[in-house]
């Protein structure tokens, strides 16, 4: 167990919160707890109390037994209970050493908890995984444990330009035909956001904040986008309704994007 209270980041709810993560997972992990970690928001110094989620990862030694997955729920649901400051914030999963060294799709089922009141489940971590895997190597925050680039192979720029045009397919694009999600205000700037950290990352390899990502493409690729980016920066896109016709546009030309990545190995092209 630690002797004193991590600070990992400068907000003092976010630190308490990981505390409480890494008390409880050093309990019920022991010796097969190897190190805890924050990436996302907090590792791209882009996060937002009330808007952003506390992305962690736990590494472990080994595979979990259903006993210790079962015991990681029950942490968790206590956290949740409890009064916690941003406790309902934490996302994050629990991934084997040599699972996370480099990203396979046959051996990627982990325990998972989303933010916002999930439940801890084991769960298929998909491409957007080769995404988090770079972003945590380049820029994750050590909480506890070896530095994290010594655990993760380094991300080649055509594995990240591939694993974001594998996340469009399989998860963006039928939005299109069933755009249910796109409908909340919230979800809607997610999605504009992301489709700008996509088109950057198509165009230059590497992955970048969604405010730096949203700023680029406002000016390059999606200037026909920059009222609807600035809105989704701002965290106001007044009546989504409104503005649903234009995120889906949004999200198609970026699917157009990466399908052109597809067959020719090419960057966006201007809009």
């Amino acid at each position: 167990m630690t002797s004193s209270p991590p600070r990992p980041t400068p907000n003092r709810d976010v630190n308490t919160a990981v505390h409480a993560l890494l008390a409880g997972a050093e309990e019920i992990l022991g010796e097969r707890f190897v190190g805890l970690y924050l990436h996302g928001s907090l590792a791209a110094g882009d996060f937002i109390p009330g808007r952003s989620d506390i992305d962690f990862l736990v590494v472990t030694d080994g595979d979990m037994s259903d006993e210790a997955v079962a015991a990681l729920k029950a942490m968790h649901a206590g956290l949740l209970a409890s009064d916690l400051p941003m406790a309902a914030e934490l996302e994050g999963s629990y991934i084997p050493r040599a699972a996370l060294r480099c990203y396979d799709v046959a051996h990627a089922r982990h325990p998972h908890i989303e933010s916002g009141g999930g439940t801890l489940r084991v769960e298929q971590h998909d491409a957007d995984w080769v995404v988090q895997r770079h972003v945590l190597r380049e820029h994750g925050i050590t909480v506890v444990g070896p530095p994290i680039d010594s655990l993760i192979d380094a991300v080649e720029p055509d594995e990240l330009r591939q694993a974001v045009v594998d996340l469009v397919h399989s998860w963006w694009a039928p939005m299109l035909d069933n755009p249910a999600k796109l409908r909340r205000g919230d979800y809607q700037a997610y999605a504009v956001l992301t489709m700008d950290r996509i088109l950057y990352t198509l165009e230059h390899g590497t992955v970048v904040s969604k405010p730096v990502a949203a700023r680029w493409a406002r000016r390059t690729v999606a200037r026909h986008w920059a009222g609807l980016i600035d809105r989704a920066l701002a965290g106001d896109l007044g009546a989504p309704l409104e503005t649903l016709d234009e995120a889906r546009d949004f999200i198609r030309y970026t699917a157009e994007q990466c399908e052109r990545w597809r067959r020719a190995g090419q960057g966006p092209e201007g809009s």
